[in-house]
């Protein structure tokens, strides 16, 4: 299978920003990578869970929390990538039917973190397409920033579980790091849920 789509005309770093405009108490997952630099690029907040080095795992961390906290609009940022090596992971987050997660695929059709080798998004594999199949309540491919703004209005609509692939264009931007100090992550992230630190 050749190249198919690699990626889109998007910049990251503005679709990230106007996701995240106004957020409130939006609680953001991150994937590694330049997810998480793109989501700290936006603004570092309290209620944002950085995971560093945990290849394949933040839809499913995702899952967790909206799972804990089913009064909170929960958003899952991550790059194609990351989703792909948690590829399973769709048809579970599927089956539980979590009303207030919303994951949204930053898809350059490349792996951007390992030296920008064609990804399988970019051979074709619609990741939205894959999460409909599962049974997501509403998927979309998004290549413009109205469709950006939609998928803003989709997360706070708690109606069912929620993908969009967002073409974005393949580069590598300047890193802005997040925080690394996990425990210092977690405790904040907890207290911002109004829990006590562990």
């Amino acid at each position: 299978m050749g190249e198919v789509n690699a990626g889109g005309m998007l910049d990251r770093r503005d679709v990230v920003s106007k996701l995240l405009a106004g957020r409130k108490d939006l609680l953001v997952v991150t994937g590694l990578g330049s997810a998480s630099y793109d989501v700290m690029a936006a603004g570092d907040h309290e209620g944002n869970y950085y995971l560093w080095a945990a290849m394949g795992s933040a839809a499913m961390v995702g899952l967790g929390l909206a799972s804990a906290q089913p009064e909170k609009s929960v958003l899952v940022i991550t790059g194609d990538g990351e989703a792909l090596m948690g590829f399973g992971a769709l048809a579970t987050i599927a089956l539980r039917k979590t009303a207030n997660l919303t994951i949204a695929v930053l898809d350059n059709g490349h792996f951007g973190e390992t030296g920008m080798q064609v990804s399988h998004a970019g051979r074709g594999i619609s990741l939205d397409r894959v999460a409909a199949s599962c049974g997501f309540s509403w998927t979309n491919e998004i290549r413009d920033m109205d469709g950006v703004a939609d998928l803003r209005r989709q997360i706070y609509a708690h109606d069912g579980v929620k993908l969009a692939t967002i073409k974005i264009k393949a580069e590598n931007l300047p890193r802005v790091l997040p925080p690394r100090d996990g425990s210092y992550v977690k405790n904040r992230f907890r207290a911002a849920l109004g829990f006590e630190p562990i």
